[in-house]
């Protein structure tokens, strides 16, 4: 066992819920799609969840990146709008993806170029977390930069304190999710942000993960009345297509009109270095083919300033601008206490300030 490893499990409790336990000490772990079939000794896909004598261990009690951030950075566009989040992660993922701007937290154990992750992680408690996020502001606490389904337990725990403080909670998520796992998040978040990163199984494989499986999850995370944002980073030659993107956009619009979808700008990083930078003309025609297809809000990410009204929210009824964005910073706010356009009064879906 590595260093990095053996020192990252003294930073685990036993995963009471999302775990079922098999004959001969071996567990199925339920926190993410892959559902891990784990005998003592062994790993799960994520590297962090492992089985110890036929216990299921997941990572408990530290943060490897904390930061405040404007809600707008996760992104979340109808959550709060202008409101600061503090940000939390741990080590860990359980996709592998090429692109993985978090790479160097998120492929420890996986990658050895990332084995010196292991001096960001500081042992902290929910305490301590929610403690942090009402001395700075924080109207909201977030799980993310490295995969936060699969230290779910770790979340929930901060989740609950925050929500006695009267903090929302959100999930950052390529959501490679379960059943079991979204039930368990349910009571206790507000908002989940899903990555769609393709519309093609053999390109999500080629990540590590199941088309399926996040279609499922933007489904039932809706279904359950989580207020979900879905974003999809688009990479010239590798998801950006017309048909694809016409695929994603009616998927979503499927599910729900009112659903958000931020189609953000690629730049070349960790090891997908090939494709040149996701250009302005292919954002302005990823939303154009998003609002065809009949989404109410679709925003381009990534390229403040050069895409014009896609940062803003408009009343999709008479189309007043309610929110004007540049990058993460608003600059001006329409939506009235009841969550209304003020012109004709029609409600904007998304969790708003009283």
């Amino acid at each position: 066992m590595s260093k990095l490893a053996e020192q990252l499990d003294q930073m685990t409790r036993p995963a009471e819920t999302l775990v079922e336990k098999l004959p001969g000490g071996a567990v199925r772990c339920l926190a993410c799609g892959h559902r891990c079939l784990i005998k003592p000794g062994r790993r799960g896909i994520c590297q962090v969840r492992y089985n110890e004598d036929g216990v299921l261990k997941a990572p408990w009690g530290y943060v490897a990146a904390l930061n405040v951030d404007p809600i707008e950075k996760k992104p979340f566009f109808h959550v709060l709008p202008g409101q600061d989040v503090l940000t939390f992660g741990m080590l860990g993922c359980d996709f592998h993806c090429g692109y993985c701007q978090n790479w160097f937290t998120s492929q420890t154990l996986r990658d050895p170029a990332s084995e010196e992750s292991l001096g960001l992680a500081r042992r902290a408690s929910p305490e301590q977390l929610v403690a942090a996020a009402l001395r700075s502001g924080a109207k909201l606490v977030a799980s993310s930069y490295n995969e936060p389904l699969i230290t779910s337990e770790w979340a929930v725990d901060v989740f609950r304190l925050a929500a006695q403080a009267g903090l929302q909670c959100a999930f950052v998520s390529n959501g490679n999710a379960t059943v079991e796992a979204l039930d368990y998040l349910r009571p206790h978040l507000a908002a989940y942000k899903v990555d769609l990163k393709t519309m093609q199984d053999k390109q999500y494989r080629k990540l590590g993960g199941v088309l399926q499986h996040v279609l499922d999850t933007i489904q039932r995370a809706h279904a359950l009345g989580l207020w979900v944002e879905v974003v999809t980073l688009l990479v010239p030659g590798f998801n950006d297509s017309v048909e694809e993107l016409w695929e994603a956009a009616r998927f979503i619009a499927s599910v729900s009109a009112d659903i958000p979808w931020h189609v953000t700008a690629f730049h070349p990083d960790y090891k997908m270095t090939g494709p040149d930078p996701t250009p302005v003309k292919g954002l302005q025609q990823a939303a154009e083919i998003g609002q065809e297809a009949g989404l109410h809000y679709v925003y381009a990410g990534n390229l403040s300033g050069r895409v014009g009204s896609l940062e803003d929210t408009h009343c999709p009824q008479c189309g007043t601008r309610l929110v004007q964005r540049r990058g993460f910073t608003l600059l001006d706010y329409q939506i009235t206490a009841q969550g209304t356009c003020p012109k004709c009064a029609a409600r904007i879906p998304g969790i708003w300030a009283g």
